[in-house]
């Protein structure tokens, strides 16, 4: 199954992803920068389930379902930058936009804004075409819901 996406997702010219893939990349995604720091915190675990949960407007349960593959994919997937270019190439402006905040998000959910989170978070938003000021928008909005 993951494979099969993978494969789709990395080619030359991919298309627009459908609802469910898109999903999936932007759930991986999100699981990839929690990963980062080779501390995957319950909170993170926790937060990306709300994240997902909030933004397809998902049960609980299925939010677990969506994360568990997205951890699987996550595991599965190229370099960081070959699959976040070719979710650039695929989804579009606005919702890289909202995942860079969701990011932030999940770098900011253990109350540790780590270097390695931090890093990973700023190739991430660069090359998902998100410029450096919309990605700082988007981190003060985050910290300015969790005060």
């Amino acid at each position: 199954m993951f494979a099969d996406f993978l494969s789709r997702l990395i080619q030359p010219q991919p298309a627009q992803l459908p609802e469910t893939d898109s999903r999936l990349a932007l759930a991986a995604l999100l699981v990839r920068i929690a990963r980062s720091d080779g501390d995957y915190a319950p909170q993170e675990v926790a937060r990306i389930d709300r994240i997902l949960a909030a933004r397809y407007g998902l049960s609980p349960f299925e939010a677990i379902a969506l994360r568990g593959d997205a951890e699987t994919l996550e595991s599965e997937a190229p370099d960081t930058v070959r699959f976040t270019r070719a979710i650039k190439d695929a989804v579009p402006y606005e919702d890289r936009e909202g995942v860079v905040e969701a990011l932030w998000d999940v770098v900011l959910a253990d109350g540790i804004r780590d270097h390695e989170e931090d890093a990973l978070l700023r190739l991430v938003a660069n090359l998902l075409g998100v410029n450096d000021r919309d990605s700082n928008l988007a981190r003060q909005r985050v910290e300015a819901k969790s005060k």
